[in-house]
């Protein structure tokens, strides 16, 4: 049980790491105490702010040891506020710092190792950058910051992180805002348009103000942003990320790139030189106002409004590079689900927040996709936070298409936990190929032919499925008279189920073809069972007339073999064919249904 402490009391610590809001950290007892103002290596005496349930809080009064990265703190607010963490860090040691925790982060959540994490790199400002100020307004209208853990607020003359235009116009409202608890202030550092909310009625307040945007120049062009759409705070650096993003995706001038939760259209602008289409998506109301009139004289950016995830799930064009950019918390898995079936060939994923960012790589390291590195970008000196740019490829063999309109072999594919695209093929069912195993290859090599022409590259899935009573294929029914016929053969009778799986390289066209046989064993259901199934329209599809799966009818009594093979895609020898072109892909769990699946040996 941790040592009860009281706020005031003081502490001898030895520090020996980092908390996760830029706090040096110690234990006591079982607690953690996590230190404002120390250095992991330090040996301090440290003063109680609070003690909360899952850590205390203290703040450095005595530094005993120093570390060698300690310098003098340059700002007389540094300590009582907590808008700066590291201001009495070196500024190399800072990186190295950030650096470590985009590591730690990749290694803690995502379970991902051997990535690079390549050195942080600097913002061309240590002090002055920031073009967004957001105050708490005090007694008597006084304008300042509210301290993290001790909720006092701090009265400021001026922030040394702050842009000085943002700095004087500190000093005309100080004192004069007591008609409001908040207020932000925004500035164009290359324009010089500014933004002041909420709109102040003082009269002794000599600027304008309630303005409901402004303009601010990143790489040359000129951007609208409303006071309620983001814009980065640190525009330089802003501008080494959008360089870092083009060399990264490789952009030649000839690829079609989507700028996911594109805001006000930054990256889809400043990158659309070096792309032949930008297809930029954002949800927000205000910002796609601002990025409609950003974008508009670039003709070959095309703007979609919406979640992310449901416009990339719905995109039917080839993509071959994706900027992501989401808020701090990251994507929605249902995103990163739509972004593996889209395949484009590279990711650029920007993130403010090392964790989400590494809870998402975890997921798309496990589909399709390798990460080659991952860049953090210093866009916030003097604090604890890190921006970074995770650079990753799809890697060999992807993306899959699966040539197919069933539903039930993209269950299947989803349940293996697959990414994959469906497109319809073309190909004539009715030409029977001699033996119903030669039937079912054939069949299923047409339909991913069928497929591959209209595809740049990747593999193509395609599946024929038959039921062979003795001889006699039955394909699917001609209507529900020709499917009752089938039920009442097939009860209470054995039959096999045979499944023909092609796969075909949409760049090479080399292909191979596979074919899986189980045995069913119909039970003796009844007539009024068989035609309510086939009045369900459920029957209409399926070759033998039935569909194993079904919850309701069960006509079968057993099956002998694979089981996703009886209901449409025998999953082992789709892996193993898939493999065979070259496609990476994680073994999944085997079908529950399924006894003696060669994937049990596969699975962990």
């Amino acid at each position: 049980m941790s040592t009860l402490v009281e706020r005031g009391q003081r502490l001898k610590l030895t520090l020996d790491g980092m908390g996760r809001l830029g706090e040096a950290m110690a234990m006591l007892d079982d607690k953690p105490v996590f230190v404002s103002g120390g250095i992991p290596g330090e040996e301090v005496v440290v003063e109680v702010i609070r003690e909360r349930r899952q850590y205390i809080a203290a703040q450095v009064v005595e530094v005993v040891k120093a570390s060698p990265h300690r310098v003098q703190a340059p700002c007389a607010y540094f300590g009582p506020c907590t808008g700066c963490q590291w201001q009495h860090i070196d500024y190399s040691h800072q990186l190295e710092l950030k650096r470590h925790t985009v590591g730690d982060a990749l290694t803690r959540v995502g379970g991902i190792h051997n990535v690079p994490v390549l050195p942080t790199i600097p913002s061309p400002q240590q002090y002055g950058y920031r073009n967004h100020a957001r105050f708490t307004i005090g007694a008597q209208g006084r304008l300042g910051f509210v301290h993290r853990e001790r909720r006092r607020f701090v009265d400021i003359g001026s922030c040394m992180l702050m842009d000085p235009w943002i700095n004087d116009t500190l000093g005309k409202l100080q004192g004069r805002c007591a008609e409001t608890t908040q207020l932000s202030v925004r500035y164009g550092t290359k324009s010089g348009s500014w933004l002041i909310q909420p709109a102040l009625a003082n009269p002794e307040i000599p600027l304008k103000s309630g303005q409901k945007q402004y303009q601010e120049v990143m790489g040359g062009v000129s951007f609208r942003v409303a006071a309620s759409s983001f814009f980065q705070v640190n525009t330089p650096q802003a501008e080494a990320v959008v360089k870092l993003l083009s060399e990264s995706l490789r952009l030649s001038g000839r690829e079609t790139l989507v700028d996911a939760y594109a805001g006000v259209g930054t990256f889809a602008a400043l990158l659309s030189p070096h792309a032949a289409k930008v297809i930029a998506i954002e949800e927000s109301a205000s910002a796609i106002k601002d990025a409609r009139e950003n974008l508009a004289r670039f003709p070959n950016v095309e703007m979609h409004q919406g979640k992310t995830e449901a416009v990339l799930g719905e995109l039917l064009e080839q993509v071959d590079a994706v900027v992501l950019d989401p808020p701090r918390a990251g994507c929605q898995r249902q995103a990163l689900d739509s972004l593996m079936k889209l395949a484009p060939t590279r990711i650029a994923y920007v993130s403010c927040d090392p964790e989400t960012l590494a809870r998402d790589l975890k997921v798309l390291a496990a589909g399709p996709y390798s990460i080659e590195a991952v860049q953090p970008v210093d866009m916030f000196p003097q604090t604890h936070h890190v921006e970074c740019v995770a650079v990753l490829h799809l890697k060999a063999g992807h993306p899959i298409t699966l040539a197919s309109a069933s539903p039930r072999r993209s269950q299947i594919l989803d349940e293996a936990g697959i990414p994959f695209r469906v497109v319809a093929p073309q190909a004539d069912e009715t030409v029977l190929h001699g033996t119903p195993e030669g039937h079912v290859q054939a069949l299923a090599l047409a339909k991913a032919r069928s497929v591959a022409p209209s595809l740049r590259r990747g593999l193509v899935l395609a599946a024929d499925t038959v039921v062979v009573d003795g001889e006699t294929i039955l394909g699917k029914p001609l209507d529900d008279a020709h499917a009752l016929e089938m039920l009442e053969r097939l009860r209470g009778q054995h039959h096999r189920v045979i499944t023909g799986v092609a796969v075909v390289d949409a760049t090479t066209g080399e292909s191979v073809t596979g074919v899986e046989t189980s045995l069913v064993t119909m039970r003796h259901y009844t007539d009024g069972e068989a035609r309510a199934f086939v009045a369900s329209g459920e029957a209409t599809d399926k070759a033998g007339a039935y569909a194993v799966q079904d919850t309701t009818f069960r006509p079968a009594a057993s099956v002998d073999g694979c089981y996703v093979n009886v209901v449409g895609l025998p999953l082992c020898l789709t892996m193993r064919l898939l493999r065979q072109l070259g496609a990476a892909l994680e073994s999944p769990a085997p079908p529950k249904e399924c006894q003696r699946c060669p994937l049990e040996s596969e699975s962990p």
